[in-house]
């Protein structure tokens, strides 16, 4: 993707560029470096292009450091027809932060866990968590727009968090319920996109830390939607909460608290019956399938071991 900056400085000359030129370009520099600002304050900054974050004198030239090609730092994974192997390397603070006890003698096991899929005709996503036998890692979020050809992860892996629940309202505003596990489920949130899956963001159900988990939500449109969140036993009579939003999930208001199950007033769509997640345990992996008339074909497949976290 070419940017303005690019052009700019391409029609100048590049570092050839003549002194009477110098006062534009230097005016754009400036223009590209508060457009990075900004782009650096939002989740996966610079997935959609590098953007340039400092400008420094080299000789008789200027140098600009930027991050490095998003699809050079985010490589798709290709289906060739067997599971694929997400990438995933475990480090000293991850066993630190899980509370993870492994060792070179006996390391900890590594698991993929698929829990959701979703199409919108255009592209495909498939969410949920990479985890050991005790304690949940990351979550994870994985976009094909090639039909299963190749897929990326579409948004940064949030520790210590899991994936449930994928809805889209129309091709473009699309939702993935989480909720951090590790100890107890608690801080509920949203992944959420408004461009078809493009780019993601995180919106967190509450400014505080709460107890409890999305246990299920429904959009009737980009806009009206409305979720029950569980907080789990022991909460008494108002273990089961009421919530529904006009701005898309960027804000939620309780309407209802109550000891029993609550049922939305509109239902939630049952799974797309076109499109699961199944476990296949000869091939030790998770299968994206699609219904073909009265038979499922696997579109792609995710193999459930990841490897082992064991001390750097």
């Amino acid at each position: 993707m070419t940017s303005r900056l690019d052009t700019v400085l391409a029609e100048a000359g590049g570092l050839r560029a003549p002194r009477e030129r110098a006062a534009q370009l230097r005016a754009e520099l400036l223009d590209a470096l508060a457009d990075g600002a900004e782009e650096l304050s939002l989740p996966r900054s610079g997935y959609g292009t590098p953007v340039p974050v400092a400008i420094a004198a080299f000789g008789e030239a200027l140098l600009a450091v930027a991050p490095a090609d998003p699809a050079a730092a985010n490589p798709p994974l290709r289906n060739e027809g067997k599971p694929m192997l997400v990438p995933f390397r475990c480090t000293d603070e991850d066993l630190r932060l899980a509370g993870l006890t492994c060792s070179e003698d006996d390391p900890c096991p590594v698991y993929l866990e698929m829990s959701t899929i979703h199409s919108t005709g255009i592209r495909i996503f498939a969410a949920g968590n990479i985890h050991t036998t005790n304690s949940t890692l990351f979550t994870i979020l994985l976009g094909s727009d090639d039909n299963g050809q190749t897929w990326r992860e579409a948004y940064e892996r949030v520790r210590g968090a899991g994936l449930d629940h994928l809805q889209f309202s129309g091709v473009d505003n699309g939702w993935v319920s989480g909720v951090t596990l590790s100890p107890l489920p608690q801080d509920p949130f949203f992944l959420m996109t408004t461009d078809g899956g493009k780019t993601w963001r995180r919106r967190d159900l509450f400014d505080e830390t709460r107890f409890g988990s999305i246990q299920t939500f429904y959009f009737e449109d980009p806009k009206t939607g409305a979720l029950v969140m569980d907080r789990g036993p022991g909460s008494g009579s108002d273990r089961y909460e009421l919530y529904e939003t006009n701005d898309g999930g960027q804000t939620w208001n309780i309407r209802e608290t109550n000891s029993k199950v609550i049922r939305l007033k509109r239902a939630p769509v049952a799974p797309n019956p076109d499109w699961r997640v199944r476990a296949d345990g000869p091939s030790k992996s998770f299968q994206l399938e699609q219904r073909q008339g009265q038979k499922w074909t696997s579109l792609a497949a995710f193999k459930v071991d990841l490897g082992a976290c064991k001390p750097e």
